[in-house]
């Protein structure tokens, strides 16, 4: 018998969610879903075994929605939560900086596992000497 888990997360912004998806080469592909209400997609993980890991939305965030009993990732879901989380927020930070003029010049991933970013702005105003 399967039961399905639903697992809020703090994904609220599909295009960055997609990002951190391809960051992790984590195969996915969007699923259209239109209710009475509303006009959603959401994001679907195929894996091998046909039950597939979704992230739905509801209301105001994406959810993991998944058949713990067939999951076939290499790693534990928290533990796949947590790297999507750490691509997510490193791509709404770049995301958001370069709205403002920032610009990234280095994203890299660490041994331990956390990610090392820079951002720079160049200030291009023009300076005005009075003697």
């Amino acid at each position: 018998m399967s039961h399905f888990t639903h697992m809020k997360t703090r994904f609220q912004n599909l295009f960055y969610l997609e990002k951190a998806l391809n960051r992790l080469n984590i195969a996915h592909k969007k699923e259209e879903n239109a209710d009475l209400n509303s006009y959603n997609i959401n994001l679907v993980i195929p894996q091998s075994n046909g039950y597939n890991i979704e992230f739905v939305w509801h209301e105001d965030e994406y959810e993991l929605v998944v058949d713990m009993s067939f999951w076939e990732q290499p790693y534990p879901v928290e533990s796949f939560i947590d790297k999507i989380s750490q691509q997510y927020a490193g791509e709404v930070i770049i995301g958001e900086s370069q709205k403002i003029g920032f610009q990234p010049i280095k994203y890299q991933q660490n041994v331990d596992g956390s990610n090392t970013l820079i951002l720079e702005r160049w200030n291009n105003e023009k300076i005005v000497e009075t003697v």
